[in-house]
């Protein structure tokens, strides 16, 4: 039971990277300053990217006692989007308008980073268990 409810959250949590991903790259497309979800980048984060973060680690912890290789490659993948949408915001930061907003790129996109590869770590721990 609870391998199974681990394996959903971290499906959902791999959707919700995805959704998010694809609002963030219509933003960049289109260049307007939203995409299909009608926030701003500080909700569509605490909305869409807090639950991703924190819904493979619950997934980790409920399941320490199951081994599973199909929910460590699953807590990877979600790491690895994460890692990779901290890569993309760095890459894609205009400094002028980072400037004129207030908004440090680098102090949002570290923790990110950071996140991403403690649950790649976990996922890794998770498929050694196996």
């Amino acid at each position: 039971m609870a391998l199974n409810v681990a394996l959903i959250i971290t499906g959902i949590a791999i959707g919700l990277l995805v959704i998010y991903a694809a609002d963030v790259a219509l933003v960049e497309i289109t260049g307007d300053d939203e995409g299909f979800i009608p926030f701003d980048h500080k909700t569509r984060g605490m909305g869409l990217g807090l639950p991703a973060l924190i819904l493979p680690i619950v997934a980790f912890l409920i399941s320490r006692k199951y081994s599973s290789k199909g929910l460590g490659i699953m807590i990877i993948i979600a790491g690895g989007l994460i890692i990779f949408g901290g890569l993309f915001v760095m890459a894609n930061a205009d400094p002028v308008v980072a400037k004129e907003t207030g908004r440090n790129v680098m102090a949002e996109s570290v923790p990110l980073l950071i996140a991403g590869a403690i649950q790649i770590g976990l996922g890794i721990l998770k498929i050694k268990k196996s």
